[in-house]
């Protein structure tokens, strides 16, 4: 993640705190299927905190990470309210100061698309989970066709300047296997909004403003229906597009012969 990532998120953070995108989502509970039981969690570039914070009653550790320190504000803030006892750490994905081999659970939500390096900061998340642990990404889904991943990415941009690269299910299972984890499970075309999100709200969300917003409206107005439908695209009564905030998970296994 970029040094100007951080500085915008730290003027939106108020607004991941109540984000109905962050709060709560399928693959969130999908997650806790998954991996119902852990001592230890590490929320990598953690926003405001949900997705480690939801771990609260079952692992003892809860450790945020993020590089925007009002981020970091956010997320004890809402520990307080949940009196859930949390440790923050104001770094980046790409340089973790955090001992080796120290949790069970490593998990980045809705971030990687933001890295700078992203091979960086998957070899620093398998580097701090435990041999025999987990790493979970749950992030923004490229897509395997070269045109509706370039259309994805132009939404994404508009959307949010700092967007680097939403990437496709494969792209992840080489990445993980190229840090020796063991895919447990990679499921795409998640939706983190099942009814889907309106332009307007994710613009509000990420403080995209309203040049944004229209710019981003007019361009999907002139996409073939055929490829609103593939993005999995709706529009309202009104005219208005509704996106899935579409997303993959993917879970890794460290191998318990694996050295810190």
């Amino acid at each position: 993640m970029s040094s100007s990532s951080s500085q915008r998120f730290d003027g939106i953070a108020s607004n991941y705190a109540t984000s109905e995108v962050h709060c709560s989502s399928p693959t969130l509970a999908r997650l806790h299927e998954l991996v119902p039981c852990v001592q230890s969690v590490c929320d990598v570039a953690s926003g405001a905190g949900h997705t480690g914070l939801g771990f609260a009653g079952i692992a003892s550790r809860i450790v945020a990470v993020d590089p925007s320190p009002n981020m970091l504000v956010q997320v004890r803030q809402l520990a307080s309210k949940r009196n859930v006892d949390v440790e923050t750490v104001e770094a980046y994905a790409e340089s973790i100061p955090l001992p080796t081999s120290t949790f069970d659970l490593v998990v980045c939500r809705l971030a990687a698309h933001h890295f700078s390096d992203l091979p960086k900061a998957m070899s620093e998340m398998t580097r701090i989970v435990k041999p025999g642990g987990y790493v979970a990404v749950i992030d923004m889904e490229g897509d395997d066709d070269i045109e509706l991943d370039a259309l994805n990415h132009e939404i994404e941009v508009l959307h949010d300047p700092t967007h680097v690269r939403s990437y496709n299910a494969k792209h992840w299972q080489e990445l993980f296997a190229a840090n020796g984890l063991h895919v447990e499970a990679c499921e795409n075309r998640c939706r983190e909004i099942p009814d889907g999100l309106t332009i307007k709200r994710w613009c509000e969300l990420g403080d995209s403003g309203a040049e944004a917003f229209q710019t981003i409206q007019d361009r999907l107005a002139t996409v073939p229906s055929e490829w609103l439908s593939q993005l999995e695209i709706t529009i309202d009564a009104d005219g208005s597009f509704r996106i899935p905030v579409r997303t993959l998970l993917i879970l890794g296994k460290k191998s318990v012969e694996a050295e810190g």
